[in-house]
């Protein structure tokens, strides 16, 4: 498709002091290094995403539950509430949360080690002190042997300098995931962060319904309703010892798994059904930038081509 020999061309169109070329754009991020952190910091975007959930209306498969990258760390966005809205943002540089309402009222909590069930009680006496009533489950999701927010003393770690490195690789991830996003015409998804997973992603839909999944939850159903591919970042866990990108598609076309991806450090694996490119192998590329973008392409048009998908109508052309 002559669209995709644009956007691999497009690869290395770009400046050499562009944030996302600069070494500091890429820090170590090894996951033994913060992972009681990563776990903590989890727990506590679980609790204000859940208030977005709450508060907010149903968006097609829940785009009305992720966070975003902001100038300073994750934000909400604007939440509705009875008086107005209200946003809720990580500041990773100062280290604190941040509780704004557009009536001008403001709480802050400092962010440090704190155990969640500390962290969960403050947050909402916070926005009960700003008059934003709200009750969320309590209890975390996409996780093996949750604990009860308000019952949680054994997450309870903050180290700063990896909560900082983990912000900046968002900021980078982010700046690439929108410039391969802008490559794509039809049904798109905002690049998003879920707290659920723990994962920056985004994900392009062919337009077509997909088959129903059996014995799917309510949830998985309307996350996959319509075909899509998928790609992210997420600092790992279970099987990936360390922070990776993914993809994949759903459903998965056959001989997908067997595709040619590039870069040629990617895999394939087979018991998540996801293809994998470490982080560190990025990082450590003579352009990072272009190896993602190369892994990027080279799944969507994998999966795209496979699958049948309306390319002609999906890309832009110029």
């Amino acid at each position: 498709m002559e669209s995709g020999k644009a956007a691999s061309q497009n690869v290395d169109l770009v400046s050499s002091d562009h944030f996302t070329a600069r070494p500091e754009s890429w820090p170590a991020l090894p996951l033994e290094a913060w992972q009681d952190t990563r776990d903590t910091l989890h727990m506590w975007t679980q609790i204000v995403g859940k208030v977005r959930l709450a508060l907010s209306p149903l968006i097609n498969h829940w785009w009305e539950v992720p966070l975003y990258i902001s100038a300073r760390g994750l934000t909400t966005s604007a939440i509705p509430y009875k008086r107005g809205v209200f946003e809720v943002g990580f500041d990773f540089l100062a280290h604190k949360l941040v509780i704004q309402t557009s009536e001008g009222s403001s709480s802050t909590i400092p962010l440090a080690p704190r155990s969640v069930a500390d962290f969960y009680k403050e947050f909402m006496a916070a926005l009960g002190s700003l008059g934003i009533q709200v009750k969320i489950w309590i209890m975390p999701c996409e996780l093996p042997n949750p604990i009860a927010f308000d019952q949680d003393a054994q997450h309870a770690s903050y180290d700063p300098e990896y909560v900082s490195r983990f912000w900046r690789v968002l900021l980078t991830v982010n700046a690439i995931f929108e410039e391969f996003r802008s490559g794509f015409i039809g049904k798109n998804s905002p690049v998003h962060f879920f707290w659920g997973s723990f994962d920056l992603a985004v994900t392009r839909f062919s337009g077509r319904r997909a088959p129903p999944r059996e014995g799917a939850d309510s949830i998985t159903r309307e996350a996959y309703s319509h075909e899509v591919i998928s790609a992210g970042f997420w600092p790992g866990g279970g099987d990936i010892k360390d922070a990776a990108f993914y993809a994949y598609a759903s459903p998965e076309p056959p001989g997908y798994a067997q595709a040619t991806i590039r870069p040629g450090k990617a895999f394939y694996h087979p018991q998540m059904k996801e293809f994998f490119l470490m982080y560190d192998d990025v990082r450590m590329d003579a352009s990072p930038r272009s190896a993602l973008l190369q892994f990027l392409q080279s799944t969507y048009e994998a999966g795209a081509n496979l699958a049948k998908w309306d390319r002609a109508e999906l890309e832009r052309t110029a």
